[in-house]
């Protein structure tokens, strides 16, 4: 008993001084993630070729190449488009702000009463009037405060040549850092330990390779279909609905009230309503029907909820390290969770046979 007691409270003070040294390292070690995400995502493929008698070497090289060029390729085609159109909503905003107040609220109020109140449109007018070249600046404004500090931009620079080299090495490294850390477990928990290893990696996995297709192909999805309808905004709202998709409905409900907004404003009435509607309903059955079953399945085991709260008290607790870092952690404890669970419901404190004390003092 008393053994089991100290392994306990040693196994606490471990983890709270990790999480400690994590808070205090979380600046520098963001590449570090973003290294092994993209070499965990990247692993499997190298498997894969190997197993068609392909060296890792070659292999990894191959995997590498397509992870970097995948990277540019965001670089150097979307940020750009992204950038410009907010730059145009940004320059559109007090014309809409006209519209609204001189259309669309007159059309509202003559159909459902007079609920809105032209001053505190024109109220808001006048803010965003003044205010908004300021707004429409604050990218370069943030740009140039970086440029200004010599040593942030020199940490943005190290971090964008330390991420391929990390993910190269890393990459190669895979198996054999995997096989070091399954060497180095004590004998008597290995078992356990693999074992809860394998259902976190197939968690993980799942929902990391499976959900990056599905939200990258409801990302292409609804941008093509905006972009046929007009919308000046397709890639923006196109995107940031793929990206919000990994909660199930939230990417829809989120797209067609952007993108209906925005269709209401550009073109001056709901005539191309439902056409943006219809985009979102269209991407919504191809996902049900085939992205999701076909690149996901039903492996997750995660629930929504789970995810946001886990994404949002990582980046509360770190920064962009913990965002990183939350659904890493999320799957793991999910999968502790599970596993005590399990041993709750066969143990006989569940069935009324054993005292608590008995209970918490049974090993694994």
């Amino acid at each position: 008993m008393f053994a089991s007691e100290s392994q306990r409270w040693y196994t606490l003070v471990i983890f709270i001084v990790l999480g400690w040294l994590l808070y205090l390292l979380s600046p520098i070690l963001t590449p570090f993630v973003v290294s092994a995400m993209l070499a965990y995502l990247g692993d499997p493929l190298v498997d894969r070729l190997e197993a068609r008698k392909i060296q890792r070497g070659v292999g990894v090289s191959l995997v590498f190449l397509l992870i970097l060029s995948l990277l540019l390729l965001l670089a150097v085609v979307i940020l750009p488009q992204l950038e410009t159109q907010i730059s145009k909503l940004l320059r559109e905003i007090p014309e809409y702000i006209e519209w609204t107040k001189t259309t669309l609220i007159p059309w509202f109020n003559e159909r459902f009463g007079n609920y809105i109140n032209f001053a505190d449109v024109g109220q808001i007018q006048n803010l965003l009037s003044e205010n908004w070249k300021e707004a429409g600046g604050t990218i370069l404004g943030l740009l140039g405060t970086v440029s200004e500090s010599g040593i942030t931009l020199l940490g943005w620079a190290a971090n964008m040549v330390l991420i391929p080299v990390l993910t190269f090495y890393l990459l190669r490294d895979w198996d054999g850092l995997i096989a070091g850390i399954h060497a180095l477990l004590p004998r008597s928990i290995e078992p356990t330990v693999s074992g809860l290893a394998r259902e976190s990696d197939e968690m993980l996995g799942a929902f990391l390779r499976g959900q990056i297709l599905v939200m990258a192909g409801l990302s292409i999805i609804y941008t093509s279909g905006l972009m046929l309808v007009g919308l000046d905004f397709a890639l923006l709202i196109g995107l940031f609905a793929g990206l919000v998709s990994f909660v199930p409905y939230l990417g829809l409900i989120i797209g067609i009230l952007f993108a209906g907004i925005a269709s209401i404003m550009q073109f001056k009435g709901i005539d191309m309503l439902h056409w943006v509607v219809l985009v979102f309903i269209v991407g919504q059955l191809i996902e049900g029907m085939f992205l999701t079953p076909k690149l996901v399945g039903d492996r997750i085991g995660m629930h929504p909820v789970a995810v946001i709260f886990a994404i949002m008290a990582g980046g509360q607790l770190y920064g962009f390290f913990g965002i990183l870092l939350a659904l890493p952690v999320a799957s793991v404890v999910m999968v502790l969770v599970r596993h005590a669970l399990l041993r709750y419901r066969a143990s006989g404190l569940y069935h009324g046979n054993q005292p608590i004390s008995e209970f918490m003092a049974d090993k694994d």
